[in-house]
């Protein structure tokens, strides 16, 4: 399974960013392989509106299976949840942490978006 991870680094030491839409980078995770590759998402830094949606729709095309992230908004949710892509809620200090607890079983999957949107 590939799972992508928001961070702001390239690594598995890197920090958790704790938002979807408009963290810097994301980390992806093959699970099976135990390797990753970073894309960015700085397109979306300094969107007005849309960011969750437009990052979630990068991450259809990536085909992962899980996102982890620290808080997620309706929009992105809706648009991942609708892609059968899972959300899971992490307060991991590092990615690599965070993939650890995925791995552990440590983390559930949110029914519905833990955040208002930006631009409700």
């Amino acid at each position: 399974m590939k799972i992508a991870i928001t961070t702001s680094g390239s690594d598995l030491d890197a920090p958790l960013d704790s938002r979807f839409g408009r963290a810097p980078k994301f980390l992806i995770y093959y699970t099976d392989l135990g390797t990753y590759h970073v894309q960015n998402n700085e397109q979306n830094l300094n969107a007005t509106q849309g960011a969750g949606i437009q990052a979630a729709l990068h991450l259809c095309k990536e085909k992962v299976g899980c996102v982890i992230t620290g808080n997620c908004g309706p929009k992105a949710y809706e648009t991942l949840k609708a892609a059968d892509i899972t959300v899971c809620t992490c307060a991991a200090a590092t990615v690599g942490e965070a993939i650890e607890m995925f791995k552990r079983g440590e983390l559930e999957a949110i029914e519905e978006a833990n955040v208002e949107g930006h631009w409700a």
